[in-house]
């Protein structure tokens, strides 16, 4: 073997050692972040996993037991749950949750997409103001106005009704949601609007038959959005309704807890997953539309 051809074959070996270590390198990080994203899920996915297991134990054996799995599994807790409590059906606040969750997806979606239309591609007096004070209120906590908001609702006698948890869908007072159509619209050229001009449209027309059918991935964010937060939500519901016929899922699963008898756990796990399952099945349905709404918002036209 000429002295050429050991000096190749010398650098083709510690190319290959080189490349075999920096395989080894790329595989031992990745074996270590993917143990790391195995041990972050177990941490986020076991208190569902424990609720789930749980809604198949007997009550006495939820609290204070350290096994995970039932040692017998059985669908009591289910029967339970959608017998309804309270003299009242479990179908019933499926329906109150439905009623409020559906109204308040109709409601953002008709009144934020207008203010954002007016904020976006109109021109008045005070825009930059109202704007600003828009996004103050997003800064404001809720806390702050409960009392103010249920004397007013008290005084107009609404207590005890859907409204005090609707009128503010209806009247675009969620301010997220309008800045999220907003950012939505300045992505969408004004050449679309100018020409709509040109052909005579008014801004009711360029709206409804220009913007809106563009504006179906920003929509369909604000709906899952609105969708959840509303089914979920327990502080308003329980603020606002004094009728057990007119309470949601939240305020049913806390029907379930008695501080002065016996508290059913393994009825209220039960129902935990019957009212998750519509939540569940909404964003499984609709994640193909939330994930390009989302990424959508960085695109300029």
């Amino acid at each position: 073997m000429t002295e050429t051809e050991r000096i190749t074959t010398g650098s083709t070996e510690r190319s290959a050692r080189l490349r075999s270590r920096a395989r080894g390198r790329r595989l031992l990080r990745a074996g270590v972040f993917h143990l790391f994203s195995l041990a972050v899920l177990v941490v986020i996915l076991y208190p569902a996993v424990w609720m789930l297991m749980s809604s198949f134990k007997p009550g006495n054996e939820i609290i204070g037991s350290v096994s995970l799995w039932p040692d017998s599994a059985s669908l009591d807790n289910y029967a339970t749950a959608l017998r309804g409590i309270g003299g009242v059906s479990f179908w019933t606040f499926v329906v109150n949750s439905l009623i409020l969750a559906v109204a308040s997806v109709v409601g953002i979606v008709l009144s934020c997409s207008i203010t954002a239309y007016a904020f976006a591609r109109i021109s008045f007096p005070g825009r930059t103001f109202f704007f600003a004070c828009m996004i103050a209120t997003m800064l404001l906590p809720f806390h702050v106005v409960i009392i103010p908001q249920y004397i007013v609702f008290n005084q107009l006698g609404l207590v005890n009704t859907y409204w005090p948890l609707l009128l503010g869908k209806f009247l675009a007072a969620d301010a997220f949601f309008v800045f999220l159509m907003i950012q939505f619209m300045r992505g969408l050229p004004r050449e679309l609007d100018e020409a709509a001009r040109i052909d005579g449209a008014g801004h009711v027309r360029t709206f409804r038959s220009v913007i809106l059918p563009l504006m179906k991935p920003a929509l369909v964010t604000s709906s899952i959005f609105a969708f959840i937060w509303s089914w979920n939500d327990f502080f308003g519901p329980l603020l606002y309704l004094k009728n057990p016929t007119m309470y949601t899922m939240p305020l049913a699963l806390r029907l379930y807890v008695d501080q002065t008898s016996t508290s059913d756990y393994g009825a209220q796990m039960a129902m935990a997953i019957l009212a998750l399952l519509p939540v569940v099945v909404f964003f499984m349905a609709f994640q193909r539309h939330l994930v390009g709404g989302v990424a959508t918002q960085g695109l300029k036209g």
